[in-house]
């Protein structure tokens, strides 16, 4: 496999002008391959069940295909402070519970401020291919300020893709603008079709000028979902379905209303877990009531998926994230500096420059997935399968030192291929360059279940300590691609397997 190719982010030069007329839709190939080479391929688990018009709008989305948050970046824009349900997870004065971080937002934007900021971004990120809303709130509770930030991205930056989440209960009347403004994919967060078991999520709704709490809140919440749902999938809006898992209150249920979307039309299914640390301020956190452990939220995933496609490499983002999943670069991107990038950025060197990262994606794919093909057909057939995790930065490839990992990401290997099924957060096992081995515990807690551990580099310490574990540290791999890797590594160890038995 060839080592991975540089790409070097746009530097600022002359003053652009106000629209940066970035690169097309359709450069480089759209309908490429996509990853169907192996079952981790699009949407998350095998892309065969997906007709290619669907395999071709998600090709560059990091949020609806597994594959493609490998190579392209995610923006969220925090136009949406209000909201128009409580939830027992989430705590306003916070962001959403279901964020990676329970801070605020570090700033509620305009619509105006917001699309000069999505440019700014656009300039200095060139993986950045979607902008949404997803809060901090509701997109659609005071839907003129989501619907007038697209206008003004759509205008400035036309081959952004654009997005929105919502929970559902004000999109049946919305579904017409949505279609209108180009946004192409929806996510509804639906956690219940029971109204029994909505009532002890949901305190209150607030619909048609009125606070409505218990049943009736629910019924009302489920039937308004279903409806909006139902409306986005006959104007062809793909639609993703996020869940939150509540062990003792919805996990059963999951199955229910995974049966429920897919039959409505929804193409992918996101159930996370539930995140109730008691400093978030939420009923679920001060009330003692747990998430799921990784294994509880596998078996859920496992057993919903079949037809729908099941989405594992979701990072819970901020509703103001920047980057590619697992990193935040919002920092980089405030109001008191958007201006300042702007004024130095050269509209032409911006398309220029994201044409060409998005040519090199192409030619990437198209590598790994020979590398791919060509270890698959190397392995044999086995019932045996395997859970292995992967440090890894990003681009597919396992590029990263053991000690600089914040996540692993978790394949299962058999003989269908190397599929994706999640990821471990860790504690930064060196910190300042120096070991902490105080957060090995946790790493190896983390790491419950997988065989071995993919990486770039890695000490004699904490190699030893995986070893007494039980977890095999590979560096045999280091800067190859994921799949083809981890099938080459499998074949072999199931082929030594069998020599050692025999």
């Amino acid at each position: 496999m060839p080592a991975p190719l540089p790409f070097a982010s746009p530097s600022p030069a002359v003053p652009a002008r106000r629209v940066i007329p970035l690169a097309p839709a359709g450069v480089a190939g759209r309908g490429g391959t996509c990853g169907t080479a192996t079952k981790g391929g699009c949407g998350s688990g095998s892309s065969a069940g997906l007709p290619r018009h669907i395999l071709d709008r998600v090709h560059d989305h990091p949020c609806y295909s597994a594959e493609a948050h490998h190579h392209f970046a995610r923006m969220h824009v925090a136009v949406a402070p209000g909201c128009n349900i409580q939830c027992n997870y989430c705590n306003r004065k916070y962001d959403c519970a279901n964020e990676s971080r329970p801070g605020v937002v570090s700033e509620k934007l305009t619509p105006e401020l917001a699309a000069k900021k999505v440019l700014a971004v656009a300039a200095r990120i060139p993986q950045l291919s979607v902008v949404g809303v997803a809060g901090p709130g509701d997109a659609l509770a005071i839907p003129e300020k989501t619907f007038r930030t697209f206008e003004l991205i759509r205008e400035a930056a036309p081959d952004i893709r654009l997005c929105l989440s919502t929970n559902g209960l004000a999109l049946p009347d919305h579904v017409e603008r949505i279609k209108a403004l180009g946004v192409d994919h929806v996510t509804i967060t639906i956690n219940m079709i029971d109204p029994a078991v909505g009532a002890q999520i949901y305190p209150w709704i607030f619909f048609d000028h009125k606070r409505r709490r218990g049943l009736e809140a629910a019924r009302i919440l489920h039937e308004r979902q279903m409806l909006g749902l139902e409306m986005l999938v006959a104007a062809d809006v793909l639609v993703k379905v996020n869940s939150v898992m509540i062990p003792g209150i919805n996990d059963r249920h999951l199955a229910e209303v995974n049966e429920a979307v897919k039959s409505r039309g929804a193409f992918l299914h996101n159930i996370m877990p539930l995140i109730s640390d008691p400093t978030h301020g939420t009923h679920f956190g001060l009330t003692g009531q747990r998430g799921p452990t990784p294994a509880e939220l596998k078996a859920l995933q496992d057993a919903c998926e079949g037809e729908m496609q099941m989405m594992r490499h979701c990072r819970q983002c901020r509703a103001d994230a920047v980057g590619m999943l697992g990193e935040d670069r919002g920092a980089e991107f405030t109001s008191h500096n958007i201006d300042a990038i702007a004024a130095g950025v050269d509209a032409a060197a911006v398309a220029e420059s994201r044409a060409a990262y998005r040519s090199f994606v192409e030619r990437e794919r198209a590598d790994r997935d020979a590398a791919t093909e060509s270890a698959q057909a190397r392995l044999g057939t086995t019932a045996e399968t395997r859970l292995v995790a992967v440090a890894t930065k990003g681009s597919g490839r396992i590029n990263q030192h053991f000690g600089h990992a914040e996540e692993f990401q978790v394949y299962e290997v058999s003989a269908a291929g190397a599929k994706f099924v999640g990821h471990r957060k860790v504690s930064l096992y060196c910190q300042g360059g120096y070991e902490d081995d105080k957060a090995m515990p946790g790493i190896v807690e983390a790491l419950a279940g997988c065989g071995a551990v993919f990486v770039a580099k890695i000490g004699h310490c904490p190699r030893k300590d995986l070893t007494a574990a039980g977890i095999a540290a590979v560096e045999d791999y280091a800067h190859d691609y994921i799949e083809a890797s981890l099938i080459d590594w499998f074949a072999k160890s199931v082929a030594g397997a069998t020599t050692i038995a025999a």
